[in-house]
């Protein structure tokens, strides 16, 4: 018997198999596809996620196969340079490409110990008091403890679970693609420069070696399971820009619409759903993948201390109330965002107005700190400003403040000297950090849960989210 089952092993779900096997937990990943997909679409990794990255002692890994690029201009692709100081050692975009991302967090779960099981799909479920019976797409049955849909947007988990997934259906479509071109640089420069006068949303731009990136909007919605065809492409540039540029032996071509829902619980009983299962939106601002794989550190540990049986009562329960409003959050900027870039004259008074407004810092700094994941606080109770936020990488006289996160434990940093893990010492670490002020509690996801210098207090917080050390 399986501890997890996980239907899909994209990022989320990759994520999510490397932070169940920190507790030692017995995973397995269900993967439909035999094989990576044939296009390599570039995706962005933001602060958070980076952070997160560090926090596992990933980030070196992905820092070879990846470029960085500053921190700016991602809000509805308004050019606002990236804001200076902000409060983060990883303040950078890391774009790389999706396949070795995915290669890479699977890499590290099957190190951990994980099962990856390719070319295998869950087509049905039951649950029972002790458990989940899966059944795959051959006929296989197999028992876990819990399952976790992180099967994408079409999700076959959330439909078996009879979950609803209300939103809006797409009103936009458009078409992406990396290829060769057949006219001169000048002339492509000067023909995309026109067109985004009115329409942000199309654009040609180098990618290197001699590629192009080209995003074309077309008219009317289609079947988003079927690709597109080179002939697809020429036809929109040609209608739109009035040639098509000369576009030839593409690399991939794909086709995306403005499709925005959101799962109307992330858990019921011992199913519960993660990243695209749970939430999907337009990709403007870069934030899907991310916000999935931040679902996956927030689940795993509060999963697997559920399993484990030292989970406090309401614990797993957080999962959902914590990250089902971020998701909300994402799908409204990427609603506005959608607006911002719509090619009518009031959208583009708004669009004017906003590129104005982002000449002040205050207002460039929000946008990207949301955009980016930073901002978030989650909703700890009462206390100072800094409980329930994220703790940033710090240098302390013992390395870097992450370098001490990557076994997914909690972690006490104590400024006084007097306070202690006491009981606790099996699920958090202690970590004398003079430097400290206050003293804090950090859970596994790097989230402040305490701040303080009294050891009864401390020990209230520990019990509240490492569970009661009588077991």
């Amino acid at each position: 018997m399986f501890d997890v089952i996980i239907a899909g092993c994209g990022p989320t779900g990759a994520m999510l198999a490397a932070e169940l096997r920190l507790h030692d937990l017995r995973v397995l990943v269900l993967e439909k596809e035999t094989e990576p997909p044939s296009y390599v679409r570039i995706v962005g990794l933001h602060i958070r996620s980076l952070e997160l990255m560090a926090m596992r002692g990933l980030l070196d890994r992905l820092l070879e196969r990846g470029r960085r690029r500053p921190a700016g201009g991602f809000f509805a692709a308004i050019p606002a340079p990236a804001p200076e100081g902000l409060d983060s050692e990883h303040a950078y975009l890391l774009g790389i490409p999706q396949p070795v991302l995915v290669d890479k967090l699977a890499e590290h779960a099957i190190g951990l110990g994980a099962q990856v099981r390719h070319g295998r799909a869950v087509v049905a479920f039951e649950e029972d008091d002790d458990g989940v019976t899966v059944e795959l797409d051959d006929g296989e049955q197999l028992r876990s403890r819990y399952l976790i849909g992180c099967d994408g947007g079409r999700s076959t988990v959330r439909k078996l679970l009879g979950v609803g997934f209300p939103g809006e259906p797409s009103r936009t479509e458009t078409l992406m693609g990396e290829m060769e071109v057949g006219v001169p640089p000048a002339e492509i420069a000067a023909k995309v420069t026109e067109i985004r006068e009115t329409n942000k949303t199309f654009s040609i731009g180098p990618f290197g070696d001699g590629i192009y990136r080209v995003v074309v909007p077309v008219g009317g919605v289609t079947d988003h399971a079927e690709p597109p065809t080179i002939d697809d492409f020429r036809h929109h540039l040609r209608a739109l820009a009035g040639t098509d540029f000369g576009v030839h032996s593409p690399r991939w071509l794909s086709r995306f619409g403005d499709t925005t829902r959101l799962a109307e619980r992330y858990r019921i009983g011992r199913v519960l759903l993660a990243g695209d299962s749970a939430h999907i939106h337009p990709p403007t601002g870069g934030q899907g993948l991310n916000l999935g794989i931040q679902d996956a550190v927030n689940l795993g540990w509060k999963l697997a201390a559920q399993i484990r049986g030292w989970a406090p009562a309401t614990l797993l329960d957080t999962y959902e109330t914590e990250r089902r409003p971020v998701a909300a959050d994402v799908l409204d900027n990427t609603r506005a965002q959608m607006e911002l870039l719509s090619t009518e004259p009031g959208p583009q008074a708004v669009r004017r107005l906003l590129t104005e407004l982002m000449n002040f810092d205050e207002v460039n700094r929000y946008l990207i700190e949301k955009i980016t994941a930073i901002d978030i606080r989650y909703d700890f109770g009462d206390g100072p400003d800094l409980l329930g936020r994220r703790q940033p990488d710090v240098e302390l006289n013992q390395g870097q403040l992450y370098d001490h996160l990557h076994r997914g434990r909690g972690l006490l940093l104590d400024g006084t000297g007097h306070l202690t893990t006491g009981a606790w010492s099996d699920r958090v670490d202690y970590l004398a950090a003079p430097t400290a002020a206050p003293s804090r509690l950090l859970r596994p996801d790097g989230h402040i849960a305490w701040l303080g210098d009294n050891q009864e207090d401390l020990d209230l917080h520990l019990t509240r989210w490492f569970g009661n050390h009588t077991g």
